[in-house]
């Protein structure tokens, strides 16, 4: 019983943490990357240890071939100087010097094409590491983009749901400001319709007549005379048809 609550409570916690994941990509990808960073440096530590290695098998190589060479030299010395004794003793160190040799050259090989191949094998996989994260933030940065889109376009469609869902508070609207429109323009004819335009019309003959009696007596104060318009305008008539008269008579006399 404890271990199935065990296991509910674990599965659980595992579903929290792959939320939090989920919801926070960046930072999943930060610890990866920090991880890989501790594994690389791990892993250099024992390449170095490596090639520590290789370095004093080279050492070894190196120190053998100069003591053969030397036990070469005194070998073929006392051999022809007669010291055949010491010529044998030379001769058996020699071949233990040489199978020695033999052994840390190959060693060696062994050792740096081991070395290179790991050196390699770090590469590869650091360039594929690398590449991945690089991968990752870029589906991670198109990720965002696409949610912010999408969340653009959700907040897009709400707004023209519910513009859509207002029509008809918008067309009761209307019908009350084309009520109200229309009530003030009718009224503002019944109010022009209620003026009484005698009085005005009176009032205004009134001033002019007034106007025209004062014209007339500044006239006659200063020796002018006054001609109104209707005597201004009524020898013109007469005139125009004395010459209509005269160029008859003159083409009927032609």
């Amino acid at each position: 019983m404890w271990n199935r609550l065990l296991n509910v409570f674990k599965g659980m916690f595992a579903m929290f943490v792959r939320d939090v994941e989920k919801k926070n990509p960046e930072a999943l990808l930060e610890l990866e990357q920090e991880n890989l960073r501790k594994q690389i440096s791990s892993y250099n530590s024992g390449l170095a240890t490596h090639a520590g290695l290789a370095e004093r098998l080279m050492s070894q190589v190196r120190k053998l071939e100069t003591e053969e060479k030397e036990l070469r030299a005194k070998t073929t010395a006392h051999l022809r100087a007669g010291n055949k004794q010491a010529a044998g003793q030379y001769a058996l160190r020699l071949q233990t010097i040489t199978r020695e040799l033999a052994e840390n050259r190959t060693q060696l090989e062994q050792a740096e094409a081991t070395y290179q191949n790991l050196v390699k094998a770090r590469d590869v996989a650091v360039n594929a590491a690398r590449a991945k994260i690089e991968s990752l933030k870029g589906a991670i940065n198109d990720m965002r983009m696409k949610s912010a889109m999408a969340e653009m376009n959700e907040m897009a469609a709400g707004m023209i749901g519910n513009i859509g869902g207002s029509g008809d508070t918008l067309n009761r609207l209307h019908e009350m400001v084309e009520e109200e429109r229309t009530k003030a323009a009718g009224r503002a004819r019944v109010a022009r319709d209620a003026i009484d335009m005698t009085e005005v019309n009176l009032k205004e003959a009134e001033m002019t007549a007034l106007a025209d009696q004062a014209l007339a007596d500044f006239a006659a104060a200063e020796g002018l005379s006054v001609e109104s318009e209707d005597a201004a305008a009524a020898p013109a008539a007469p005139a125009r048809n004395m010459g209509k008269s005269a160029s008859e008579s003159e083409s009927s006399a032609s």
